[in-house]
C-alpha cells in the first residue's frame, strides 16, 4: 500500500500545484495624432469629337499634339451646310487636358504651399495641434484634452486579474 500510494502522491501534487495561475496585466497609454495636409492629383487628357449629317467639312477642328511640357490646343474648323434649306444636325466637343508639369515647390511647415493642381484634384488641409496634449498620472491614469481640427487623442486604462484560467 505504501508503494502505491508513494507512486500517486507526486500526482496529487503535480495536479494541485497547475490547478491554479495568477495572471496580471496593465495597459496603460495615450496616443496623440495630428494628421497631415494631403494633395492627390491626377491629370486629365485631351480630347475631341464631332458628328453631324447634312454637313460638309472644309477644315476639321481637333487638338493639336501636346509636348512634354505643353498641353494640346485647339484647331480651327470650317463646317458648311450641304444642302441649303435642309435639316442638319451638328455637335462638337473638345476637352483640352492639362499641362504638364514637371517639379513641385518646395515643402513649408510640412506641406506644399502651392502644389501642382490638376483636373482631377482632391486636397485636405493638415490638422492644428491647438492645444492637443494627454498625460499618465503617476498611478497610469490617462487624461486627454482636444486639439483642433485633423487630431485624434485617445487614452487607454486597463488593469485585468485573473486567478484561475
Amino acid at each position: 500500500m505504501r508503494k502505491v500510494l508513494l507512486l500517486v502522491l507526486p500526482l496529487i501534487i503535480m495536479e494541485s500545484a497547475t490547478a491554479a495561475e495568477i495572471r496580471s496585466t496593465i495597459v496603460d497609454s495615450v496616443q496623440l495624432t495630428v494628421e497631415g495636409p494631403a494633395v492627390q492629383s491626377n491629370r486629365i487628357g485631351s480630347s475631341y469629337s464631332a458628328s453631324g449629317s447634312n454637313i460638309s467639312v472644309t477644315a476639321l477642328g481637333g487638338l493639336t499634339g501636346g509636348t512634354a511640357t505643353a498641353a494640346a490646343t485647339p484647331c480651327t474648323n470650317t463646317f458648311d451646310i450641304d444642302t441649303d434649306g435642309g435639316a442638319f444636325t451638328f455637335s462638337e466637343s473638345i476637352t483640352v487636358g492639362d499641362t504638364p508639369v514637371t517639379a513641385q515647390t518646395a515643402l513649408s511647415g510640412g506641406m506644399f504651399t502651392t502644389p501642382n493642381l490638376y483636373g482631377n484634384t482632391i486636397t485636405s488641409a493638415g490638422g492644428t495641434a491647438g492645444s492637443l496634449a494627454g498625460t499618465l498620472s503617476a498611478a497610469g491614469i490617462p487624461t486627454v484634452t482636444a486639439g483642433g481640427a485633423g487630431t485624434t487623442a485617445i487614452g487607454q486604462r486597463t488593469i485585468e486579474l485573473s486567478v484561475f484560467d
